[in-house]
């Protein structure tokens, strides 16, 4: 489907078409800064120290506040209890200053990976089942031209092979009135059946849809009783000491704690839309957290701390995902790519309105995540910052 250049949410996960200006922000910092800190559980963020920056990763997050012409940039790389931050550009574009130590962000898709993993947990509970049918928990919910809930699985809508269409490509998602109010998961899953055929019979193909993991997320809400939100935190953020990591509540439009500004570029201009509503995005992108905290999560993901070795298997069992990038492979939320040095990556990316993130981790202990402060942005940051991922973790 194709998009109008004024849009604010798109996909929450891949690019949108956005016009590129050239942002006049005061005092732009055009160098870098960069910390070495120690990570652990209970630790916080400590003083800025002076750290040398790779210099593949220097040019690379350059390119993003240069060529793609986003405010700022923070990558938050770590390698065993090593964690080291570097920022370009600003992370306000009022008082000029670079993202803060540890920032907050709002992370997109990456939300995708903890619903994921709450799920998986429940199959090795043996209270769902990857292969059967979504009938079977939402019964009566998925209904339309060429739907057959009863074929639909609920691992078709982890690895987004359900044929299901993207609620979010709606052209409601099209306005800054849908970052001010309360959606219901119902209500947005809706739009996909009730104005779309299915895109084609469950399990023929890979194509990336939101709905998909709002329905996820319904279906977690259904087994447990509880919030997607109390179980993300009961079962990961809590375990894994992620004081910074968690789904908003419906009413909660800001980000606690120290963030940058998130700015969408629409129409040539520069807007501040850091505080939003992100119920549009729900349990297929709505989640906060830092770059220091993903890093954790996904480490400990990968290195078995989160699920039983059969789930983490089905996890990583992929199909071909060329279109979110060529020459990617999508898990059940996960999804894997080789870089350019020859080392497996596996990871996620978020794009949400004001801000988008990459991320890439090796079961070797070697994590990145960058960050930026715009979106809507130029149509050559997907390919920028997935460039900035591989220099760090070749770097290292």
């Amino acid at each position: 489907m194709k998009r109008r250049c004024n849009t604010l949410s798109n996909n929450v996960v891949r690019g949108a078409c956005a016009r590129v200006a050239v942002l006049v922000l005061a005092a732009a910092l055009v160098g870098a800064c960069g910390s070495d800190q120690t990570d652990s559980a209970k630790s916080t963020a400590a003083q800025p120290t002076s750290a040398e920056e790779p210099a593949a990763l220097a040019a690379a997050l350059e390119r993003l506040v240069g060529a793609d012409q986003v405010p700022g940039t923070q990558a938050v790389l770590t390698n065993g209890d090593k964690v080291r931050e570097y920022n370009h550009g600003i992370g306000d574009a009022v008082s000029g200053k670079p993202f803060p130590a540890d920032a907050r962000v709002r992370i997109g898709s990456n939300t995708k990976t903890f619903v994921a993993v709450v799920a998986l947990q429940l199959v090795a509970e043996g209270k769902l089942e990857l292969d059967a049918p979504i009938e079977q928990y939402l019964p009566g919910v998925v209904r339309g031209v060429g739907y057959d809930a009863n074929k639909i699985t609920v691992r078709n809508l982890l690895q987004h092979t359900s044929g299901i269409p993207d609620y979010s490509k709606e052209p409601e998602f099209d306005k800054e009135d849908s970052i001010r109010k309360i959606f219901q998961p119902n209500e947005l899953v809706r739009m996909s059946w009730t104005r779309h055929p299915a895109n084609f019979p469950p399990g023929e193909r890979f194509s990336y849809s939101n709905t998909n993991y709002v329905l996820i997320g319904m279906i977690i809400e259904k087994l447990t009783g509880q919030s997607l939100a109390s179980e993300i935190k009961r079962r990961i953020a809590e375990p894994l000491g992620l004081t910074a990591t968690f789904l908003p509540a419906p009413e909660q439009t800001d980000i606690p704690g120290p963030h940058p500004q998130g700015y969408a570029l629409v129409e040539d201009k520069s807007l501040n839309l850091t505080d939003q509503n992100t119920t549009w995005a729900g349990a297929a992108g709505a989640m906060i957290s830092t770059g220091r905290e993903l890093n954790r999560f996904f480490l400990a993901l990968l290195n078995g701390k989160l699920l039983p070795a059969p789930q983490l298997a089905e996890m990583q069992r992929t199909v071909p995902a060329d279109e979110i990038n060529p020459g990617w492979q999508y898990g059940l939320g996960l999804a894997r790519i080789t870089s350019s040095c020859g080392k497996e990556v596996w990871g996620h990316g978020g794009s949400i309105v004001g801000f988008r993130t990459r991320t890439g981790y090796t079961k070797s202990g070697e994590a990145v995540t960058v960050a930026v402060n715009q979106y809507p942005t130029a149509p050559t940051i997907q390919t920028d910052m997935i460039a900035a991922v591989d220099a760090a973790l070749c770097a290292s």
